[in-house]
């Protein structure tokens, strides 16, 4: 016997299992099988897509694109515009899926698809007045500039946030005329199948291509001829790959990579306050965001009140339900470094070990003492820790805030604007942000640099990304003179 949700679920199996089919890659001999995070439970499995199958849909995107490419903009913003309404009515579904797949809360993850939905509308009004250059010459000449879709754009995209990461590049891609393949992560497989099914239903055919899959799917991805323009949201290993693969190909490559963001925490600010925006920057998504907070550099004068509060902030989170990792492999690659940083001498002033039961929980931690040695403090954690390292000035913190391999964003709480703005010269990053760990206005965008990736992501820099400039030169023809 099955209860009411129990049916839904068994439902939601059964459809994510059909959309896999034909295009999405149901012939594929291997398969993806996922468990809940939160109980080790079996959501279910979802086949890979073939080489075969890969082949099939790159030329099957590549004969759909002129057609597509020759709509005018505001045409295919109007169906972009049904597309976020699709994603609107089927909010709650996709919700569901996520938080089976990933363990993210429903509620959270009801709001990445809304937000998924708002973005597709934002490049849906963009796509009309995404405008082009002009240069006068002579008086009877001109020059100006067309803007014209890459072609056959492949999508890689994460599981952290999947509707409102997968929307915001579909949208920019598919409102520039590209046509897209759409890999999703393999921890969210029955999530993408399901995306796909409901985006491209009010597209015209092969615009939208879906194919599950791992690595090996990537591989011939971003290995293919037929491709023209990759956009990747992911490990920094992985875009490294894509950015060597896509050398040889001549492809385009876009991508937001892994992330080591600093917070400083200056003399002079609300200790309690700091410790507040320090557990929102660490733990939100128990820390799954590419701009999570991941490592922190108090200044002595308020280290001890904010070691307090942040230890205090993790102790809230730990009593409650706190949300679990997206699976044990994760988990055990956070634990690792949080067991190398207690072996090399820092202290946990709260979480740090391995909880009993099923699942892939693992607390908010907050470590003492951690010094650049440690790999906490060096390379992206992806998981729900707090490294704190104390600094005798502004100065110090800064400088060692501005070391490492990433450069994705960083934040400073100061209530010195000199101090902020130096930070704002100083630090190597795509995104800088004073006194508030998250937020930014609508249609915002950034250039990671370094490791953290190459290429503007999201906003209307994006559309450029997706498109290829075209210069148009008229004067007049021989002999006319007026």
């Amino acid at each position: 016997m099955t209860t009411g949700s129990e049916t839904v679920l068994q439902q939601e199996n059964e459809a994510a299992n059909s959309a896999t089919s034909g295009k999405t890659g149901a012939s594929g001999e291997a398969a993806i099988t996922i468990h809940n995070p939160r109980d080790g439970s079996l959501v279910g499995s979802v086949p890979e897509a073939s080489p075969e199958e890969v082949d099939q849909a790159v030329a099957a995107a590549r004969a759909a694109q002129p057609g597509w490419a020759a709509l005018a903009p505001a045409a295919r913003g109007e169906l972009l515009h049904a597309a976020a309404a699709a994603l609107s009515d089927n909010a709650e579904r996709l919700a569901l899926m996520n938080a089976r797949e990933t363990g993210r809360p429903e509620a959270e993850a009801l709001e990445g698809v809304k937000a998924g939905a708002a973005t597709l509308r934002q490049y849906a009004e963009l796509a009309p007045v995404h405008r082009g250059l002009s240069l006068r010459g002579s008086r009877m000449a001109a020059d100006y500039t067309v803007a014209e879709p890459r072609g056959v754009a492949v999508l890689l995209t994460p599981w952290n946030d999947p509707v409102a990461v997968a929307a915001g590049l579909l949208g920019a891609a598919l409102v520039t005329g590209n046509a897209v393949v759409h890999k999703p992560s393999e921890r969210c497989p029955h999530l993408g199948a399901i995306l796909g099914e409901v985006l491209a239903a009010v597209l015209p055919p092969d615009v939208l291509i879906t194919l599950n899959g791992g690595p090996q799917v990537g591989s011939a991805l971003t290995s293919h001829p037929g491709v023209d323009v990759f956009a990747h949201v992911g490990s920094s290993a992985t875009g490294t790959r894509i950015a060597q693969a896509a050398a040889l190909t001549g492809a385009h490559v876009i991508r937001e990579n892994g992330g080591n963001d600093p917070l400083l925490v200056d003399a002079g600010v609300d200790p309690v306050w700091a410790a507040e925006q320090a557990a929102i920057g660490a733990f939100a998504n128990s820390g799954q965001i590419c701009t999570s907070v991941e490592r922190i550099y108090v200044h002595r004068d308020v280290a001890d009140a904010f070691c307090n509060a942040l230890a205090e902030e993790a102790r809230k989170r730990n009593t409650g339900q706190f949300a679990p990792l997206v699976d044990t492999r994760l988990r055990d690659e956070v634990h690792a470094q949080v067991a190398q940083a207690l072996a090399a001498g820092a202290k946990a002033a709260e979480g740090g070990a391995l909880p009993e039961g099923p699942g892939a929980r693992y607390p908010a931690t907050v470590l003492l003492g951690c010094t650049e040695d440690m790999t906490v403090m060096t390379e992206e954690t992806f998981g729900p820790v707090a490294p704190v390292s104390v600094v005798d000035s502004f100065d110090e913190g800064l400088q060692r805030a501005a070391a490492g391999r990433y450069g994705l964003a960083a934040t400073v709480l100061t209530a010195d604007m000199a101090h902020a703005q130096h930070a704002v010269a100083a630090l190597p990053v795509g995104t800088v942000k004073i006194n508030a760990v998250f937020g930014g206005a609508p249609g915002g965008s950034a250039q990671p640099r370094k490791d953290s990736g190459h290429g503007f992501g999201y906003g209307p820099e994006l559309l450029d990304e997706f498109t290829q400039v075209k210069v148009v030169h008229v004067g007049l023809p021989g002999g006319v003179t007026r």
